[in-house]
């Protein structure tokens, strides 16, 4: 393999300079676009050896055919330009958004000359101002309903309004005073565009000085006896504080912000994100963006937020994130150019501590259950299961889909307490009952645990397979078959007596890259297995090994059956760090359960006083001897036992 591709442009044909670049294929379709403080640095990375480079940008690489770039004056103008072509190439292997929900949004019409507020899907009314998103159309339907007692402005669509003006006789909505009517003129459109003005404030976040003048106005009407206005002022009133009551207060009254959580791994990314306006969520939003390329925490930030505020949102004067991107303050000032001329500018940055903190927290937990449920979905789908089995089938070349899989992973701490999983998956799905754990009593590294639990596995399985005619063959230790004739009603007796522990695979995984695949491989060649396929999954790149192959198997990275592969594998390692974390604290219970005078009771009281084994292991003497029920020379026994 050469080191780099043949068309290589030559490192002083590259500008210094900032800029955008463009990667295109033989056919002439962009297939990347990237930007760049400095070009010749940035693309240089690309033209490294191609064994050193991460796979994926390695296929992106051997795909393209020619890389052109574009010199601008300055980063802002290079992460402007850079969007620009994402929107208009939409090139593959840049970040790819799956946000296949349409949210539902509150809009309030403030260009039409009778204002109007509506509940749509649809983000492309022009001269709209837009509340939202929602997760639920019946709450904002219910919102929409409270605020209209306060704020009795249009909601009826352009035919009932014209029908409404032509007879001159209001909708129910102006009879019962959730409309003040300006069709037929009971108010004139300049009062009723106020009216919607006062909606849009309030639903911006102002909501306590309205709050405010009413009462005010309530107890004024009152110390006058107009007690019909101010009954008319208390049931606005109540109205805006159940509105209020539905809306969750984060915050203090004068924040308005967006918050930002990433969860991420090597091929998706959830992204959540809660409104607040006026210290209160006032919406929801969440979505997968896929990834193409290797990219980390701070460059899915710039394009998750270049994402969340296209098509005309409007973006607020702070927003939260988990990381700061490089180019934070050219972010900020594309950010400030979607608010409009001469409104504040934004501010980004990662929330330290405080209720903003705890916040943030909040939403990056949303996040990771989201990317958890996304990837739990997409392989619990029968159709994406099906499809998904089907593809490994081809991809590693096996004469029948994988309808029994198990996979193994190993783990320890430093060498002590090596423990191994295996978890078995059937028809896509995982089947719990059959999990196994191994203890390793002594191990070299990885590779000699993985050789030990498959030996181990290996022998308890059955020899012996049944023919579809009822035949079954039993290969003796010397190779030659034997042919059992059993009856239909013996077979399914036989595999229902069968131990589960016996079942054999279709195939067979390691967590791990060719070494530990080999080293499986021997394990099979030591017991005399054969039909099973063996691979392995390497973690960091998601390639697929299989026995003495030199390359590995790349599956696409949206494919379903990588998806399998990648949740098989993250329960295998659950799996085993679980039984190993419980190895872990019973081996320092039993160890100190050995000391005379130390019993169970005064074993927890350790624990639960220094709250994990490491910490107890890091106390000195007057530490330990600190501990309810135990003095200094008890301590001395436990100080010595434990670095014994």
């Amino acid at each position: 393999m050469a080191d780099t591709v043949s068309w290589r442009p030559k490192a002083g044909e590259i500008p210094t300079a900032p800029g955008v670049y463009r990667w295109w294929d033989e056919s002439g379709r962009v297939l990347y676009v990237g930007k760049a403080k400095n070009l010749r640095a940035r693309l240089s990375n690309y033209f490294a050896p191609l064994p050193t480079l991460h796979e994926r940008t390695r296929r992106m690489v051997l795909s393209a055919a020619s890389v052109t770039w574009t010199v601008v004056g300055t980063e802002f103008e290079a992460l402007q330009l850079e969007y620009t072509w994402i929107k208009e190439f939409n090139p593959p292997f840049n970040v790819q958004f799956r946000d296949d929900k349409t949210y539902p949004y509150l809009a309030i019409t403030l260009s039409d000359d009778v204002p109007r507020v509506m509940v749509t899907r649809n983000r492309g009314i022009k001269g709209a101002r837009y509340f939202g998103p929602y997760t639920k159309v019946w709450a904002i339907r219910e919102t929409v309903d409270l605020m209209l007692k306060a704020f009795p402005m249009r909601s009826c669509t352009d035919t009932t309004y014209k029908r409404a003006a032509q007879t001159g006789r209001p909708c129910l909505l102006g009879d019962i005073g959730k409309c003040a009517a300006p069709c037929v003129g009971r108010v004139s459109k300049e009062e009723h565009k106020s009216i919607a003005l006062d909606f849009t404030s309030f639903m911006a976040g102002n909501d306590t000085r309205f709050t405010g003048d009413l009462t005010k106005k309530m107890k004024a009407a009152a110390a006058e006896m107009d007690y019909e206005s101010a009954a008319r002022y208390r049931d606005q009133l109540g109205a805006l504080e159940t509105a209020l009551s539905k809306s969750a207060i984060v915050l203090a009254d004068d924040i308005d912000a967006d918050i930002f959580g990433i969860a991420h791994d090597e091929l998706a990314a959830a992204v959540q994100q809660f409104i607040v306006r006026g210290g209160r969520i006032r919406g929801v939003r969440s979505w997968v963006v896929d990834k193409e390329l290797d990219l980390e925490l701070p460059e899915l930030v710039e394009t998750v937020l270049q994402n969340a505020y296209e098509d005309g949102a409007v973006p607020p004067r702070e927003i939260m994130v988990p990381e700061l991107p490089e180019d934070a303050a050219e972010l900020e000032l594309w950010l400030g150019q979607r608010r409009g001329a001469g409104a504040a500018r934004v501010s980004l940055r990662v929330a330290q501590r405080g209720d903003k903190a705890a916040l943030a927290q909040t939403v990056s937990i949303n996040a990771k259950n989201a990317l958890m449920q996304y990837k739990t979905r997409r392989s619990g789908d029968f159709v994406a299961r099906s499809q998904a089995l089907a593809d490994i089938q081809e991809a590693l070349g096996m004469s029948e889909a994988p309808l029994r899989m198990e996979c193994y992973d190993v783990s320890h701490l430093s060498g002590t307490n090596i423990v191994a999983s295996m978890v078995v998956f059937e028809d896509g799905l995982p089947r719990k009952d059959q999990y196994r754990r191994f203890s390793i009593a002594d191990s070299s590294d990885d590779t000699e645990s993985i050789y030990q639990t498959l030996t181990r596995r290996l022998a308890h399985l059955e020899q012996e397979t049944t023919s579809a005619d009822g035949v079954a063959v039993e290969r003796t230790a010397s190779g030659a078959d034997l042919d059992l004739v059993l009856s239909d009603a013996e077979v399914a007796e036989e595999a229902r007596d069968r131990p589960k522990f016996a079942y054999r695979p279709n195939l067979l995984i390691v967590d791990g890259g060719q070494p530990q695949v080999q080293a499986a491989q021997r394990a099979f060649d030591d017991a005399g297995i054969t039909g099973i396929t063996l691979c392995g999954i390497a973690k960091r790149l998601e390639e697929i090994w299989l026995p003495n192959s030199d390359f590995p198997v790349i599956l696409p990275r949206n494919s379903d059956a990588l998806f399998l592969f990648q949740r098989i594998r993250d329960e295998a390692h659950r799996f085993a760090i679980t039984y190993q974390r419980q190895r872990r604290a019973s081996d320092i219970t039993s160890s100190l359960g050995d000391i005379p005078g130390l019993g169970p009771a005064r074993v927890r009281e350790l624990l639960r006083h220094f709250g994990s084994v490491a910490r107890l292991r890091a106390a000195d003497r007057d530490a330990i001897a600190e501990v309810k029920g135990v003095g200094e020379t008890l301590a001395g026994q436990i100080y010595e036992s434990l670095r014994g």
